[in-house]
């Protein structure tokens, strides 16, 4: 294949930052979670359920805009060697619980949990992309997973404080299991060791190309992704390539730099795209598996700067703002906030709802002095209505009086970041569904002062 030139090469570069992107920030959840011991991050092993009996807070970074309403397990499966089974205990009815089985593209391949296979216990079989084996006994179902690496996320409800030894007794039932143990069977060679790429927050930037180098070897080359393979490939952009920015002559140099810039502008447009805007909040849906991309490498990549690791549509909906009811951006510097759901139109869901608040520039959850992040539906018996019936909400930095501060969610001094979360969404009127063209529409976002 003749080598492109500088305009093509630059291009490519741009195509595959984009397309690399939401692989680069997998590998970064993977190696500070599982691989670097040193991390604040760290939780252990490949292969093993690691259970945190706490929620979310502030000092959790690996991902942006996590959840703070149900305390994680992660697994994160190596299926090199052989597949690995997920058993899960019977779950109580009224507590909602998910497992989202995610693949090294950020791509959501499969659930396993309270909407989508019910709360009766079972065992499940995750199976790497060399696998061909037929569904073993004892096994309710096969998830293809098409990368060698993958993460699958346990959200386990909680229904306050003093609920948590309840939900540890849910986490103690999720098990993780080689095949070779689960059949009572002699295990495979085991897969080779590993000399991983320290991860380095450049990844994201000109040294995106040496990140890719690397981990596509874990992510075999799919049928429809042939021809877009063969183009990075041409500028050396692959499993067992070579590309280092730091050999590229000045001119090649320039061009990458620029494609970086594009490409990374292109993702932050198409954040700023998703979902249609109803009353301030963007209301859609970035999150699937690769059917509902349907080879839109840009949403892909959009989805992971938003909020890696977000449910499809049908598991959650998550309406975001940035700006007020005037369109103006939300910043508690300067204003306070109030969100108000009217009597009998609180969030529609089948599990339960929440309002979040972030950092506006991090998107990561904001240290605060009564360490509240969210207001959620489990909280509502201690909530303060309004005379009318109505619900308000009080997005302010500095604590309200006594009678609002119930209702007061904490905000930083400086711009902000708020998600509303819909989990498990009714599917009857009213609904959220289809987002962004829903009955339900969350309520504006008023400035107050």
């Amino acid at each position: 294949m003749k080598p492109p030139g500088v305009l093509a090469a630059k291009n490519i570069a741009k195509e595959a930052y984009i397309y690399g992107f939401p692989i680069i920030a997998c590998y970064k959840a993977l190696y500070q979670f599982n691989v670097d011991k040193t991390n604040s991050q760290y939780k252990g092993p490949f292969n093993t359920v690691l259970n945190d009996a706490h929620v979310f807070t502030y000092k959790d970074t690996a991902i942006v805009t996590p959840n703070s309403d149900t305390p994680y397990s992660m697994l994160q499966v190596d299926l090199r060697a052989e597949p690995i089974v997920i058993s899960v205990p019977a779950v109580p009815r009224d507590r909602y619980y998910s497992v989202m089985l995610a693949d090294m593209y950020s791509c959501n391949y499969g659930y396993i949990g309270t909407r989508s296979t019910g709360t009766e216990p079972g065992s499940y079989l995750i199976a790497g992309p060399n696998w061909t084996g037929a569904t073993p006994p004892g096994i309710k179902k096969v998830f293809r997973c098409e990368t060698q690496f993958g993460l699958c996320i346990f959200r386990t409800q909680l229904f306050g404080p003093d609920d948590i030894d309840n939900v540890k007794k849910v986490q103690a039932g999720y098990q993780a299991t080689p095949l070779s143990t689960f059949l009572k069977q002699p295990a495979p060679p085991a897969a080779p060791e590993i000399q991983w790429l320290a991860f380095d927050e450049n990844f994201f930037k000109t040294d995106f190309p040496t990140a890719l180098d690397f981990l596509m070897q874990f992510c075999p080359e799919v049928p429809q992704e042939k021809a877009l393979r063969a183009r990075f490939a041409s500028i050396g952009i692959g499993p067992n390539k070579k590309f280092n920015f730091s050999d590229l002559d000045l001119e090649h140099k320039a061009e990458v730099g620029i494609a970086l810039k594009e490409g990374y502008d292109a993702i932050k447009a198409q954040d700023a795209k998703i979902g249609t805007d109803v009353n301030g909040w963007r209301v859609g849906s970035a999150f699937g598996n690769r059917a509902f991309y349907h080879g839109n490498y840009l949403l892909r990549a959009a989805a992971a700067l938003a909020g890696i690791y977000g449910n499809d549509a049908i598991e959650a909906v998550y309406p975001a703002a940035r700006v007020d009811s005037k369109g103006q951006p939300l910043d508690c510097s300067k204003h306070n906030y109030t969100i108000t759901f009217p009597k009998g139109q609180l969030p529609p869901v089948n599990a339960f709802w929440s309002v979040t608040m972030y950092d506006g520039k991090t998107q990561l959850l904001i240290e605060n002095p009564i360490n509240r992040y969210l207001i959620n539906s489990p909280m509502l018996s201690s909530l303060k209505t309004n005379a009318d019936g109505s619900l308000t909400i009080y997005v302010q930095k500095d604590s309200p009086s006594a009678d609002k501060a119930p209702n007061w969610l904490p905000a930083p001094d400086g711009s902000v970041y708020l998600v509303i979360r819909l989990y498990w969404p009714k599917t009857t009127p009213p609904s959220i569904l289809p987002p962004g063209k829903g009955t339900w529409k969350p309520p504006a976002v008023l400035a107050m002062n």
